[in-house]
């Protein structure tokens, strides 16, 4: 598949630009993407090796509205410039890459259900305009079919504009998205009582899909699980 993937990018690792037929080379993805960390079930923030709970303290101490979170690498350096490059730098062949990667990570969690159907997070009209794409929904297409789940595209909408997450202070996080997603009108049999998947590129303090998932909950959906690329640590 990643060979595949090396006509539509230039022949050059995409991370060391070592010439190859492949997107990534062997020596970076055994470098950057082989190891796995010990993550929290909940929040996919890295726990000890050692942990006694699934959980990390933080959603032990207060559980967020999600089940499940699964995330195929640490939003850090380099790792971090390969999802720039396709939100900003329209380099879509990338999103591809991300979804066999995350493909891999979820399966590894056997003890994690997969999901009776995905969806992504909605960017607003205004930014879907300004962008040209949905980097979630780039991942999300064939993911769907690496999984063998039903994709959704136009399950979640976003109500209003909101700003730019990365932008805002984590206590005005919150307040920014808080309300701003809705379920579409002609999907609220279909979430009731269903295992509901969520796609992103990146969860940095997780406030967008927490948002997502109380939403859903509110529809009747019996869990909610996350499913990104990338997380970004505490800092």
């Amino acid at each position: 598949m990643l060979a595949k993937l090396s006509t539509l990018l230039p022949s050059a690792c995409a991370l060391c630009g070592e010439h190859g037929r492949q997107v990534l080379c062997a020596a970076c993805h055994g470098r950057f993407l082989s190891a796995r960390q010990q993550r929290c079930v909940q929040c996919a923030l890295p726990v000890p090796e050692s942990a006694a709970q699934a959980r990390c303290g933080a959603c032990l101490k207060e559980a967020p509205s999600f089940d499940h979170t699964v995330a195929a690498c640490n939003y850090a350096a380099p790792l971090d410039q390969l999802v720039l490059n396709l939100k900003f730098g329209h380099q879509l062949a990338l999103a591809p890459v991300f979804s066999l990667m995350l493909r891999d990570a979820i399966l590894e969690q056997r003890s994690i259900p997969l999901p009776d159907m995905l969806a992504m997070v909605p960017l607003g009209k205004r930014r879907l305009a300004e962008r040209g794409f949905n980097q979630a929904l780039e991942i999300a297409k064939p993911l769907a079919g690496h999984l063998g789940i039903p994709l959704m595209p136009q399950l979640l909408n976003r109500g209003r504009e909101t700003a730019q997450q990365s932008g805002l202070h984590p206590d005005d996080r919150h307040k920014n998205v808080r309300h701003a997603f809705m379920l579409a009108p002609d999907a609220l049999d279909s979430v009731k009582g269903r295992h509901i998947g969520i796609v992103d590129d990146v969860m940095t303090t997780g406030t967008t899909l927490n948002e997502i998932a109380g939403m859903l909950k509110r529809f009747g959906a019996a869990k909610v699980s996350n499913y990104v690329f990338a997380r970004t640590l505490p800092h």
